[in-house]
């Protein structure tokens, strides 16, 4: 899912919130300013306005609680107006049937029976206005100025891709653009085309495309992170995570790298955003402690700005110094001293450049601390694979690039379970797992265990 798509679909629960706010202020005011002349109310004055806005506000709490168990807030691509109407109609009789069973049980709230299905029949118009409102406005920036669209390629030449070609440019507000469209191409065809700028997506119509092709084109796809969708066959065994839809009416199924999508993916960075900002403040005293450790022992900066990779992004990571002056200069002399010779890393476990402060940083951590900050930039998470270096990446294999599948972090699966002793493949096994596996639960183990590591894991010195 974009983030355009994304974004829209966040929107839908505020714009409702909204409307169901605006459906109880008209339903009042329509009974007590216009139609109170036919019929004059009493309970005008036992329910003035201001108390009537708290009412207004836990009946909209209700409204939404319902709409989200109809499934009104799933997150999709697109939505069939119809379906989303009917299930509003549905959600909102079923939020005015709770609040009616209240009133019964309670018989304390208000004796206007207009203002129950007044705001029952205004709720339905005035959500599923605000609804299609909201789908217009992402139709027009689609169409006309390409927000968020999908910059697809097709690969097929049978006559289910002809019509999903011919759905996509008949309906330009669906959000596909075809950049390439090749028949029957060969793998090297296929990634030498992905070499145009733009592309984002490779969408395999063809369901008898050789297996051993496809294979090879959905590795190529997750290390360039590229989304993949085909015509279900027998490929839905290639992934744990996968996600069905629709276009011209073909079943299709997206391939995903990774389990963390949708809401979890808003909740993580919530979480990330708020962990961070509590961090930086609680251990703001630290960080001055530190600073004045790290210039007073020797001369340089307090902190190095560390090129790094996170997903497919490079960034500066922020640390505390703990070496020398300079020390990536003398990396070249110390090579041979390497002692992750099974991979592409760079480590030595008495490394000569690290200072008496940065040991002492560096076996608690605390030279880490300051990446709070990229996890509130949001360059990084909390929990992640650990960033990469990119002339580390240059030597990795293929399948060592599936821990670029998602946002790296400043702790790990990889981290608890033996950091740097652990052998690279190892660690690769590890990452790989949390991504394909991701959950906020498994978030919250790891950030627990780490804690519980600080003060005894001296992998790091």
């Amino acid at each position: 899912m974009k983030r355009s798509e994304l974004i829209f679909s966040v929107l839908l629960l505020p714009v409702d919130l909204m409307m169901l706010m605006a459906a109880g202020i008209a339903t009042y005011f329509l009974r007590t300013r216009i139609l109170s002349s036919f019929r004059p109310v009493l309970f005008e004055f036992n329910l003035p306005f201001e108390k009537y806005l708290i009412l207004i506000v836990a009946m909209s709490a209700v409204f939404i609680i319902s709409y989200a168990i109809s499934g009104l807030y799933q997150l999709a691509s697109t939505r069939r107006t119809l379906e989303e109407f009917s299930k509003v109609v549905i959600a909102s009789s079923a939020g005015i049937m709770a609040i009616i069973i209240y009133i019964f049980l309670r018989q304390e709230l208000f004796d206007s029976r207009f203002l129950v299905l007044g705001a029952w029949f205004f709720a339905i118009v005035f959500v599923s206005s605000g609804r299609l409102l909201m789908r217009r406005i992402q139709r027009y920036l689609v169409s006309r100025r390409d927000f968020g669209v999908h910059k697809v390629m097709i690969i097929g030449g049978d006559q289910t891709t002809q019509k999903i070609v011919q759905h996509i440019r008949d309906n330009p507000a669906f959000g596909y653009r075809i950049v390439k469209h090749l028949s029957n191409p060969e793998v090297a065809e296929v990634k030498s085309a992905v070499g145009n700028p733009g592309i984002d997506e490779v969408l395999l119509a063809n369901p008898n495309y050789p297996a051993d092709k496809v294979i090879e084109i959905v590795e190529f796809c997750h290390e360039n992170h590229l989304t993949f969708r085909f015509v279900p066959n027998i490929y839905q065994t290639l992934t744990a995570n996968f996600a069905f839809d629709a276009l011209a009416g073909v079943p299709l199924v997206e391939l995903k790298r990774t389990a963390l999508d949708g809401w979890g993916r808003i909740t993580k960075r919530i979480i990330d955003m708020l962990g961070s900002l509590f961090g930086l403040m609680i251990l703001a005293p630290v960080f001055g402690i530190i600073a004045f450790a790290v210039k007073w022992e020797t001369e340089g900066p307090v902190f190095v700005h560390l090129e790094r990779v996170s997903g497919s992004k490079r960034f500066k990571l922020h640390k505390f110094r703990s070496m020398i002056k300079d020390a990536e200069r003398y990396k070249a002399y110390l090579a041979a001293f390497n002692e992750r010779a099974d991979s592409p890393l760079f480590k030595i476990k008495n490394d000569p450049r690290i200072t008496r402060a940065g040991r002492l940083l560096r076996r608690y951590r605390l030279d880490e601390f300051p990446q709070l900050w990229n996890v509130l930039k949001g360059e990084i998470s909390l929990v992640g694979p650990r960033p990469h270096q990119p002339d580390e990446i240059e030597g990795y294999e293929k399948h060592h690039r599936r821990v670029l599948a998602i946002k790296a972090g400043i702790t790990g699966l990889a981290q608890i379970s033996g950091s740097s002793d652990l052998p690279f493949e190892e660690e690769v096994a590890l990452d790989t797992f949390y991504i394909e596996n991701w959950s906020l639960w498994q978030d919250a183990r790891i950030l627990i265990l780490t804690i519980l590591k600080l003060l005894r894991d001296k992998s790091a010195a």
